[in-house]
Order: structure tokens, then sequence, then C-alpha cells
């Protein structure tokens, strides 16, 4: 990242009036029969050019934003009848509805002396003409995509009532080259594909990245000498530690939700237990005992359970157990194989890969393994990871001869998107909204 946000500040506009406190979201996001919201996005002006510039910057992240959720629809700006939208007056409502608006957004842009960019931006609803929010956003000016991100969150938290995504990183695989010489890097992005970097130089395998609670740190696999370690790595500045060097194989670590602990798998003797490790102390405590093969373990976001998939049925299915390793009890019960299990950051779902019949599935069930809805299917799909509102998946998918990309899709299925990325790429892990 750049430079971090460095203020936010809520304010009362003068122009229109304040929507009461308690006013109903605009959109139900969940609803079935939902069709997008029309959304009219004023480019935020200023006094110069530059200002202007900014703005039209600024828009352009905003809506694309707004638009890939799939709840919004925005208005194609050539459309508008009123074009000063954005400045202090208070909109002419009835030309905003005409062009068939039901929000409207409009802003003034800042460039200050000492660098920074200062944004005020205010929602209204056309209908009532209230205004539903009012907030300025500054930050130093070569981080204003951060400030574009903040301000979708908040349009989105306004007329949604469910918390926004678009403020956060995405850690990744990338991988170049042939099949047989694959070359896979750690890379991060911003969740729209932008500001992509490597963390890695490809010299040694890596798999696995997932984030610290924090978000600052994450900790993946590295196969260094034909041996895997797991790491934990600081993102700005690159300085790694390694949590452990552990004989035989280590899979899929991850962060508990407090930041304290790492849950792994790690095999010895050819059996294939879940372990945590405390990183205050370095203790590692063993948490299943079964001749079977236990992977892939996730933490409920209260930290009290853990999910996990094994093969102890026969057949790879998913288990759910207290954190303590006690209650194993199996959630899946339908044909098919499933892995990868996820909980929600909501704690209400948790989300899988499934196999069956030659076709891979993205799905999601609650945690009692009821209420099971397949979201995607692919050639090969897997890896699911949850946006920090639990309303988004990511996963990564990779059609016959293809390389693997990344997707994001939404909890009713019907808003599939492709995430750009410079090559391709698997096994991405989403995020915690950034607080710096």
């Amino acid at each position: 990242m750049s430079r971090i946000l460095t203020a936010l500040v809520l304010f009362a506009l003068a122009a229109g009036t304040a929507a009461p406190a308690q006013a109903e979201p605009v959109v139900r996001i969940d609803d079935p029969n939902f069709s997008p919201l029309p959304i009219a996005l004023a480019v935020p002006k200023g006094s110069t050019e530059p200002e202007n510039d900014m703005g039209r910057k600024i828009n352009e992240v905003v809506s694309n934003n707004l638009s890939r959720s799939g709840l919004f629809r925005t208005l194609d700006p050539a459309t508008f009848i009123q074009r000063d939208g954005s400045e202090a007056t208070a909109p002419q409502f009835s030309s905003w509805k005409s062009i068939g608006a039901q929000t409207l957004v409009t802003g003034r842009v800042f460039l200050r002396t000492n660098g920074d960019v200062r944004v005020e931006a205010r929602v209204w609803d056309v209908s009532s003409g209230q205004q539903l929010l009012g907030r300025a956003f500054e930050t130093r000016t070569n981080n204003w995509r951060r400030l574009a991100h903040k301000l979708s969150d908040a349009i989105y938290e306004r007329i949604t009532g469910e918390k926004g995504y678009f403020d956060t990183r995405v850690v990744y695989i990338s991988e170049q080259g042939p099949a047989i010489k694959r070359v896979k890097r750690l890379a991060i992005m911003d969740q729209d594909g932008a500001n992509n970097r490597f963390l890695t130089d490809g010299k040694n395998l890596v798999l696995t990245p997932r984030f610290s609670p924090s978000a600052q740190e994450i900790t993946f696999l590295e196969y260094v000498n034909g041996r895997p370690r797991v790491y934990i790595m600081h993102i700005d500045t690159g300085r790694r530690e390694i949590v452990g060097d552990f004989p035989g194989m280590t899979f899929a670590p991850r962060f508990s939700p407090d930041g304290n602990q790492i849950i792994m798998t790690l095999e010895t003797g050819g059996n294939s237990e879940i372990y945590t490790m405390d990183l205050r102390t370095r203790t590692v405590k063993r948490l299943t005992n079964n001749p079977a093969i236990d992977t892939s373990p996730s933490f409920s976001p209260d930290g009290k359970r853990i999910t996990f998939n094994s093969d102890r049925s026969g057949r790879q299915k998913i288990y759910v157990m207290n954190a303590d390793g006690t209650g194993v009890t199996r959630i899946s019960n339908r044909p098919g194989r499933y892995a990868t299990p996820v909980w929600s950051p909501r704690g209400d779902l948790i989300a899988f890969t499934k196999m069956q019949g030659g076709t891979f599935y993205i799905g999601v069930m609650r945690p009692d393994g009821e209420g099971e809805r397949i979201l995607t299917r692919g050639f090969l799909a897997e890896g699911p990871t949850w946006a920090p509102n639990g309303r988004v998946l990511m996963y990564f998918k990779q059609s016959r001869g293809g390389q693997a990309q990344l997707y994001t899709i939404d909890l009713t299925g019907r808003n599939e998107r492709q995430v750009p990325t410079p090559s391709g790429a698997s096994d991405p892990a989403w995020s915690p909204l950034l607080v710096r």
C-alpha cells in the first residue's frame, strides 16, 4: 500500500435535510427477487482541472466497485440532465428522477498544498429528496484509490445495511509458465485487481497464503530444499519468520480469529492430523486423533469451533468440532467429496469445494449441514475465501487447457465476476477490512 488513510470524518451538510437515523436501507441484500438499484454517481467537482481529474478517477473506481457487487446499476453519465449535480447546492431531484435514478451521490474534491486529497460526498434518496449520508475522506494524494474504496464501502453500507468489502486486499498464488514447470509466487493486490505486487521471487514453491485478523500479516507454506516450512510475513515490510520447521509434511496453515494461534495439518508417520500452535509460547497441541486424513481446518469467527474435512467415513466429508478437538460431528451428508471448508466471518455459513461426477462446485451450507446450496461450478473450481462482510466469495476456476483465474460470486449465485490478474492465479485469501 502506498500511504494509509489519514482521516475519516462524518459531517453534517448544510444543504438538504438529514434522513431519519433509522431509515430503512433501499436494497435488501437477502431478497432473492431484488433488481440492481439504479444509482447516479455525479463526478466530484473541484475548482481546478487537477481536482476535476482526481474526481473522475475516484468516481470510476466507485462506479466499478458498486457495479461489480451486483446490487447497483450505475447510470450512464451521458443521460444526466443536471450537470452541476456535484456542487454544494441541493440537487434538482426531478431531473435525476426523470432518468430513473433512485439514489444519487454528489461530492466535492480538494487537493491540498500539503499533498493531501479531500473528498466530501453526499448520498441522496431521489424520491424523498432526503440526504441519507454525508462523509468526508482525506488522505495522501497517491493513496486516492483507498479513499475511493472507503467511499464505496460507505455508500454500500448506507444503502444495503451491510458492511462493505471494497477497502480490502487479496493475497493469492501467481502462476506462470507451463504446467510441468510452473513458477508460483505469492502476490497481493486490492480486491479489484489494482496495485498488484509480488511478495516472493518464485525460487521456492509457495502455497496456501492466509491473512491474520489485523490484515497486516499472512501465513503461508513454502518448500525450502524440498521441505515444507510455515512462515509468517509482515506484508508491508516483507519481514518473515518461521513458525515451524516440522518433520514430515505440513498443510494449510491459518490464523485463529484472535491472531494468537496457527491451526494446520501435520503429517507424521503417514498420518495427517490437525494441530494448533500458540504463537506466543510456540506450544503445539494435537486436536484430532484418527487414522484418516484430517485437513483444511478453519475456525468459526468466535474461535469456539473448527470445521475441517476428513475421509474418516470413507470419502472426503466436512466435519465440525469444538476448539479443543472434542465433539467431532460430520455435517455433509449428500453424495460427492467435500474439501476446503471455510467458516463465514458472520458465523452463519460454511463455504466449501465439492467434487461430484467429474465436476467441481463451490457451495455453502449452515454449520449444522442443512441448507446446502451450490453457487457455481466448473471443470476445476476450488478454494473459496470470504469477503469480510460474509456476503461474497472469491475462488479460483480453471477451464480445460486454460490457466486458473480468480472469480467472485455473491450468495445469490447470480453475480459471478472474474477478478483481473496479470497472470494465472489460484488459492486466494481475502483480507479483513483495512483499518489503517
